[in-house]
């Protein structure tokens, strides 16, 4: 595969894009020179993802007769993933910044680019770091705080797979980094998206069993384990794509007992900002609250389920008991409210995916102003699922900041006709 002529990023065909999900593009099709010439392959996935969750509602409703999410939960795992995904608007991923910065100073030797055996290589280098990384997020208290955010959804759906963690990227970086003493940037760049994108279609339930594919990928069967509350399913599977790994460290765990989904302490919150940061808030006051030095950075760097004569990982017989009655956190809205919520979440939405496209014809301002926008609305509309006191008044001041700056022409619908039913 030759360097783009302007070097600019690479299109990527429908088709390809698609199997971009299941890992399933070829060396000489997702091989570039550079890593400006990489496509945006998970930018560009967002109407597969949303063509997916489609079809996963209509499967769900013809095998089971019920719909494998709720309005709520839904709308909570997608305004975290769009949450997580602010700064990347303003800017480059840390993980490619530090990547690149040792590639250029410290590499010992450069593998071939355009090599087959380096496509493959760096496939089971990234999903060995991402292993790593995702062990010691739940094993870390510190990294547990920021991925935790994944794992509070107590549905088990495609919305879940979105909901990712605002500051768990500022962590993940330093697990990469050995690779980039001998493999190219560009090819990083590639697997790092792929192998994030493989992890979407393995949150459902419609999926069961896929034969002998089970030894060596990670699979829906698999990671429903992983994000089970069921005390035989704490801490396993933290495989991205393959399964081998957790087979080969001794934290493989096959789907036996009905997973109970969610964290073994419910958070109880759709407030998405409350969901990213209330863990580092739990820390903080633990840690100035446990006395002796030695103690207060083990809150820090020893499990979740830590405490002063404890094990490093906590005791296993303090994870709550299942009993198969327990009911998601689902609290009582007036029927329209959902509605509306999911109608104005519709229209945020649309803003947020124009505003990539529209980021360098933008002033510096106006981009932090959508961005401020997007996070008062998130927040307003969790709060209203939520049916708290305050988030009318809330959600006033939304609307009314709204109807400002889209009459000042900051936002501007993708699809024009509905601009005047958006100030509607």
């Amino acid at each position: 595969v030759g360097a783009g002529a302007m070097g600019g990023p690479r299109d990527t065909t429908p088709g390809q894009q698609l199997r971009a999900l299941f890992y399933a593009l070829q060396p000489g099709e997702s091989s570039f020179r550079t890593v400006e010439e990489v496509p945006d392959y998970i930018g560009k996935s967002i109407p597969f993802f949303f063509t997916f969750i489609g079809l996963e509602f209509a499967v769900s409703w013809i095998q089971k007769r019920k719909l494998p999410g709720r309005i709520n939960d839904g709308i909570s795992s997608l305004s975290l993933g769009i949450l997580s995904r602010l700064p990347d608007v303003l800017f480059r991923s840390i993980e490619l910044i530090s990547y690149i910065y040792v590639w250029n100073n410290y590499r010992l030797f450069e593998l071939p680019w355009d090599s087959p055996w380096t496509w493959y290589l760096t496939l089971l280098g990234v999903d060995f770091a991402y292993y790593w990384f995702h062990r010691m997020s739940h094993e870390v208290n510190i990294l547990w705080a920021a991925h935790q955010v994944h794992h509070s959804s107590e549905d088990y759906n495609l919305f879940t797979a979105l909901r990712q963690s605002l500051v768990q990227k500022y962590t993940s970086w330093m697990f990469n980094l050995p690779m980039a003493l001998f493999i190219p940037p560009s090819v990083f760049a590639v697997h790092l998206q792929f192998n994030l994108l493989y992890q979407f279609w393995i949150h459902t339930e419609v999926i069961t069993k896929l034969g002998p594919l089970e030894w060596i990928l990670n699979t829906p069967s698999h990671h429903r384990v992983h994000h089970g509350r069921n005390p035989y399913c704490i801490d396993k599977n933290y495989g991205g794509t393959l399964i081998i790994w957790d087979r080969m460290f001794g934290t493989f765990e096959a789907e036996d007992a009905k997973v109970v989904y969610g964290l073994t302490h419910p958070v109880n919150s759709f407030d998405p900002i409350m969901l990213q940061l209330r863990p580092l808030a739990h820390i903080w006051n633990t840690f100035w609250a446990t006395p002796g030095f030695c103690n207060k950075l083990s809150v820090i760097f020893k499990g979740p389920g830590w405490g002063p004569g404890k094990p490093r990982l906590g005791l296993p017989e303090e994870i709550p008991v299942i009993t198969g009655k327990e009911v998601p956190y689902d609290p009582h809205v007036p029927v329209f409210l959902n509605y509306y919520a999911l109608v104005h979440f519709a229209v945020m939405l649309d803003l947020y995916t124009e505003l990539p496209a529209s980021i360098t014809m933008l002033s510096q301002g106006t981009v932090l102003l959508k961005i401020c926008f997007i996070i008062l609305s998130l927040e307003s509309l969790g709060l209203l699922m939520e049916n708290k006191s305050k988030a009318g008044i809330l959600e006033i001041i939304r609307c009314l900041v709204f109807l400002g700056v889209y009459k000042h022409g900051c936002y501007r619908s993708q699809v024009s006709f509905l601009g005047y039913a958006y100030e509607v």
